[in-house]
């Protein structure tokens, strides 16, 4: 008995299903309604004769087979694009130049650029990680077409998600019981450094700056050696570090809002179909998904 054949469409679906997280934020990206996506793995699961993904009731997981059948899918996927390419010449090419946060990069611009890559092999990407108070400005005065920011102002951009705030600190030290508190802070005008000190205003909490910096790895290494607690957004703490809450009330840290994320696209971008494809990625895999923590 023959082999049963794996459709390209079923193997697309499946791959934008693993990058974004979820059905109905996989169904964008694919440009198939979510039910027809939910169509496609069932043949795709049907043809192997195994479960590819476990379905719970707010996320999926690859099964075992799922795992096995992922780096063959994105290998057909890519050999495809390699063909259509070689034969047919590039569908789109280009440069996009995007900007992104450091603690933004690995949570949520990956899903987008694996997404992007693998459908455009003709456009050339540069990118540039830098906080969020300097990317605003080189998008503005045009040195990069898009940028991933946290908004400086409400309109700013196109909303895509919120980043939660929170305090960190190493278990092993607990930085948090001393007074003044020690805490490392972003470069002056960083958005997360005005809540902090505001946070900490509020309360009427003693504080002293024992470090600045616009580098997420200098923060990360100030907290790891004990020597103050941070505020960082949820998606860049470390395992090594422990989220501050619930501590004892004479510890007690201020509460902390969220971050809204953004992207912020140039004027001069605007006649760029390759920065258009990009925009469009980005909205339609970080809207979608980005606040499940794809």
């Amino acid at each position: 008995m023959p082999y049963p054949d794996f459709q390209i469409d079923w193997l697309r679906a499946f791959v934008a299903v693993v990058d974004a997280g979820s059905l109905s934020a996989a169904a964008p990206l694919v440009h198939r309604s979510q039910s027809a996506v939910s169509m496609q793995i069932q043949k795709l699961e049907a043809a192997l004769g195994r479960a590819v993904l476990l379905r719970g009731p707010r996320h999926m997981a690859l099964t075992p087979a799922g795992t096995e059948l992922l780096g063959f899918a994105r290998r057909m996927l890519a050999l495809q694009a390699e063909t259509h390419t070689a034969l047919l010449g590039p569908q789109l090419a280009g440069r996009v130049r995007l900007g992104v946060p450091d603690d933004y990069a690995a949570t949520y611009l990956t899903p987008v650029l694996r997404s992007f890559a693998s459908r455009y092999l003709g456009v050339d990407i540069e990118l540039t990680c830098e906080q969020s108070t300097t990317l605003i400005p080189r998008v503005l005065r045009g040195e990069l077409d898009l940028a991933l920011v946290s908004r400086d102002k409400p309109l700013r951009g196109q909303f895509v998600f919120q980043e939660p705030l929170v305090w960190v600190g190493a278990a092993a030290f607990e930085a948090w019981r001393r007074d003044p508190l020690p805490i490392a802070v972003y470069e002056a005008g960083s958005m997360a450094r005005i809540a902090t000190l505001s946070a900490l205003a509020a309360k009427g909490r003693a504080y002293r700056i024992v470090y600045h910096s616009s580098s997420l790895a200098g923060q990360l290494a100030v907290v790891e050696s004990g020597l103050a607690v941070a505020v960082l957004t949820r998606c860049s703490v470390p395992p090594s570090l422990q989220i501050l809450q619930n501590l004892p009330p004479e510890y007690a840290l201020p509460a902390l809002g969220a971050m809204d994320v953004a992207v912020l696209r140039s004027k001069r971008s605007q006649p760029s179909p390759a920065v258009d494809a990009m925009y469009a990625q980005m909205l339609g895999t970080l809207g979608a998904g980005a606040a499940k923590n794809l």
